[in-house]
């Protein structure tokens, strides 16, 4: 017989560094959740990623036993780190900030395709073209599907 699921619980945590501080531990612990037992799979799995924010998706049982998912990292992170920046625009419309080819755009697209909700990598490089906007990054070229 399947679990009872008693909750769910979203974080981003960086790659190969989760420990009980916040924001990791006061999740957790409001569901019963061994963190320490939490942060050693997570740190386990996520050796690769080192240092890179990685959303986790954590599904918490009625037994207080737990499993988790890794997502892929935001598109808004691998933006900032294609176009070698620090943070975004402040008002994306007017100030631009930096630049990303279509073919970084594509690269990110399609490492983030398991995790969005699009059937090709075209829609996905809009959905990532629609970030770079809002972060106020400009892409250089015309967009392949105009060709």
């Amino acid at each position: 017989m399947a679990k009872e699921i008693s909750g769910f619980v979203k974080l981003q945590v960086k790659g190969g560094q989760a420990n009980p501080a916040p924001p990791v531990g006061p999740a957790l612990g409001s569901k019963g959740v061994n963190i320490m037992e939490f942060c050693k799979q997570f740190n386990a799995r996520t050796q690769d990623k080192q240092g890179k924010v990685v959303p986790v998706l954590i599904t918490v049982y009625s037994d207080k036993s737990f499993d988790f998912v890794i997502k892929t990292a935001p598109a808004s992170i691998q933006l900032m780190e294609a176009a070698k920046i620090k943070k975004g625009s402040k008002e994306s419309n007017r100030d631009k900030v930096g630049k990303v080819t279509w073919a970084q755009v594509e690269e990110i697209a399609k490492d983030k395709m398991p995790d969005l909700n699009c059937f090709t990598v075209e829609s996905a490089m809009k959905m990532v073209a629609g970030t770079a906007r809002s972060l106020g990054l400009t892409i250089d070229g015309a967009a392949p599907w105009e060709n």
